[in-house]
């Protein structure tokens, strides 16, 4: 598992490996196939967050639960689909506040959002894996702690990284992060159940680029073309 991480992320994180709760979650993960689980997303990508978006580059975060559990939509990186699978309802509704927020913006035909994690969004989900058609089927299994370890080093050991946390579980991780070097960005989550109480009209993009702006760094262009 290790060697599937980017060198950056792999230099911070690469001792979790070697813990025994790494190890017992790659033989879970192991044990899964054995028994024929489909296991969401392919092994190519579970690492894909920390290798789109490395290390020395994160200048945001957005924290997810889990991938999505069906066919061909998860691929590493929280709230993105690949190109030519339906876009989620929760992803529906961040581009509609996009539209409203971002003067310009066009909402994309397609949920790859690829492209801000390679411009500095790190697109966090806190479990990694599932099995296929069954969401929270691999929470606590270990993946919690070593993404809590990924927000604990990116706290440490950086300064003005702008934290997009929607939701009572995204916002549960303020307890890792050092608010006084950070920015937090908080609202309910995005999906159909919560919008209507307080994502609309949050606008989080652009305040995410006002705060890159006094830091001092390049704003993050959000159209996703």
């Amino acid at each position: 598992m290790a060697g599937e991480l980017e060198p950056s992320w792999l230099k911070v994180l690469g001792e979790e490996f070697n813990k025994p709760y790494m190890i017992a979650l790659k033989d879970f993960l192991k044990q899964e196939k054995q028994a024929g689980y489909i296991i969401y997303p392919k092994s190519s990508e579970i690492f894909n967050a920390f290798n789109k978006t490395p290390f020395d580059k994160v200048k945001v975060v957005i924290i997810g639960q889990d991938p999505y559990p069906g066919e061909h939509q998860a691929h590493g990186l929280s709230f993105s689909v690949q190109k030519g699978i339906a876009i989620p309802r929760s992803l529906s509704n961040i581009y509609k506040e996009l539209s409203t927020d971002i003067t310009g913006f066009k909402i994309p035909v397609h949920g790859n959002l690829e492209k801000w994690a390679e411009q500095g969004v790190l697109l966090l989900n806190a479990t990694l894996t599932l099995r296929a058609g069954q969401s929270a089927s691999h929470q606590k299994k270990g993946w919690e702690r070593f993404t809590d370890e990924a927000i604990k080093k990116l706290s440490e050991e950086k300064t003005g990284i702008v934290f997009i946390l929607w939701g009572s579980y995204a916002q549960s991780k303020i307890a890792l992060i050092d608010t006084s070097k950070h920015h937090i960005l908080r609202s309910v989550h995005p999906s159909p159940l919560s919008v209507q109480r307080g994502f609309w009209g949050s606008k989080p993009f652009s305040k995410t680029n006002e705060l890159l702006i006094k830091e001092g760094k390049t704003p993050i262009d959000w159209q996703i073309d």
